[in-house]
């Protein structure tokens, strides 16, 4: 890593265990994307030294919509760990973000480690299920405004994920409508071909990105595919639902 960005896998690191939001770090180095996995890997090598096991990966940007949001325009993928799993109807403690948002996802089950490049055609022998899901964001920058290098050092800006009942892969999940309520009304719709037009192409793409930085994909590990629709900010108080068309409902109260 670079002498002038060695330091800021740790400012990352302590920003998300206070809550405390920084300025971009590319205000204060230029950051290549390779530059910014780094510093993301570094980030969560942290976390899992204090005790944290890698439970997965997400994958962000995945929909037109959520590019338009962020403005920024390419996929990413961030590392997921079990201390951000939050149980199905469990309650998300606001006071460990700094500005968090929700939205809904469909998310993947892997049914044993992944030794080979998985394919259309061989993915049946890797994924057991498939479930909706809800992930929350939580950007540790500033008014949550950051470059494409930004957010991929500050790890997607993954902060806490929500799993649903687990469903048989067999479900085709490629043409499924999504509804994300906040308090019992509607705030956002969507369907899951907005995820790269069929979540599958996203958990391919998942496997390959990787592939490509060196992640070991295990056994009941996780991927999110995406979200198909805005972030929405929760609040003290909110109770989020997401339901996905034969994938059932997941929800979280925020405390």
């Amino acid at each position: 890593m670079k002498q002038n960005i060695v330091e800021f896998p740790e400012i990352l690191d302590d920003a998300a265990k206070n809550a405390a939001p920084i300025p971009q770090l590319s205000e204060r180095a230029e950051l290549s994307l390779g530059d910014a996995y780094e510093i993301q890997e570094a980030a969560i090598n942290l976390r899992m030294q204090r005790g944290e096991v890698l439970s997965g990966i997400k994958l962000g940007f995945t929909s037109k919509a959520k590019m338009e949001q962020m403005g920024v325009h390419d996929l990413i993928w961030g590392r997921l760990t079990d201390k951000m799993e939050i149980e199905n109807h469990g309650y998300l403690d606001s006071k460990r973000f700094i500005h968090p948002r929700a939205e809904p996802e469909v998310a993947y089950l892997l049914k044993k480690d992944v030794d080979q490049n998985v394919t259309n055609d061989n993915v049946l022998e890797y994924v057991s299920n498939v479930a909706a899901a809800i992930e929350i964001i939580d950007s540790r920058y500033k008014n949550f405004k950051f470059s494409l290098e930004d957010v991929i050092a500050d790890n997607c800006s993954s902060s806490a994920y929500v799993l649903g009942d687990w469903k048989d892969f067999s479900i085709d999940a490629s043409n499924l409508e999504i509804k994300m309520m906040v308090n019992k009304q509607l705030v956002q719709s969507g369907n899951s071909k907005a995820i790269l037009g069929n979540p599958l192409n996203s958990l391919l793409e998942a496997f390959r990105l990787a592939k490509q930085y060196n992640v070991d994909l295990k056994k009941n590990m996780i991927i999110l595919a995406g979200a198909a629709t805005p972030a929405v900010y929760v609040h003290k108080n909110d109770v989020v639902a997401v339901e996905v068309e034969e994938l059932g409902k997941v929800t979280l109260k925020v405390n």
